[in-house]
């Protein structure tokens, strides 16, 4: 990856290309992250309204067991938006150009040593299943709430449900037939651009899932490491210069 396009990406100054550049690639890793996590453990992980409609049923018919694990799910993802927003704080306050690749870094260390560790530890079934749910949901919630707050609440890359009202919501516009009104009244027009925005992140998680699925299909809990590493290249390069500056200014 190039120097300059890794800091544009996951730099701490941002354009609203990179914005959709970096949400493109995030989707396409949840994507890929929810379908492998659905074949390892029959969960979707990045799915929290699932999880709080399961909590509700599992209540009504008091199967507490799918309670606390659906509760543990939600809480998982929470923690994970709460990391972030703690490290990003935190590197702001410190004039750190990796203020939103640090985050990134982490899920990609925390996936890398799943994609390491999960053959071996998937032998501990009770133990395996609710620890690797909570462990991805803690993931999504990390990189949600990093695009969320590059973006400023623009971007999602985990709520689809959302992404397609908003497509939705532009195609009614465009299909309207404006006519002429006495009033003045502004006529209705389509945000073409936040469509295109909208469906290439639709895509890119429909595509990160359907890669996502045939990697785990063949490789098992290794299929992560590329992600990992996908993660890894895209906040190397703002950290890197973190580093040297620091080295730079205690030498």
């Amino acid at each position: 990856m190039p120097v300059e396009f890794g800091r544009r990406l996951s730099g701490a100054t941002r354009s609203h290309r990179s914005n959709h550049l970096l949400g493109v690639v995030l989707a396409f890793v949840a994507g890929a992250t929810n379908a492998g996590a659905f074949l390892a453990v029959r969960q979707y992980t990045s799915h929290m309204t699932g999880m709080l409609s399961s909590v509700a049923d599992a209540l009504a018919l008091g199967e507490w067991d799918i309670v606390l694990s659906a509760f543990g799910a939600i809480v998982s993802f929470a923690a994970g938006a709460a990391v972030c927003a703690v490290l990003i704080n935190f590197g702001r306050r410190r004039q750190w150009h990796s203020v939103f690749a640090t985050p990134l870094l982490l899920e990609a260390v925390l996936m890398l040593v799943f994609g390491l560790l999960g053959a071996r530890l998937a032998r501990l079934e009770s133990i395996f299943v609710p620890a690797t749910v909570s462990l991805l949901c803690f993931m999504m919630g990390l990189q949600n709430a990093v695009i969320t707050k590059v973006s400023r609440a623009e971007i999602r890359t985990t709520h689809i449900t959302g992404m397609i009202t908003d497509i939705g919501i532009e195609l009614g516009k465009l299909v309207y037939m404006n006519r002429r009104s006495a009033n003045e009244v502004p006529p209705v027009v389509a945000d073409r651009e936040r469509m295109r925005i909208l469906s290439s992140l639709l895509l890119a998680f429909f595509g990160g899932g359907v890669a996502g699925a045939i990697a785990f299909q063949s490789m098992g809990y290794a299929a992560t490491i590329p992600l990992a590493l996908t993660l890894g290249g895209v906040s190397a390069v703002p950290v890197f210069d973190d580093l040297t500056a620091r080295v730079a200014n205690s030498a």
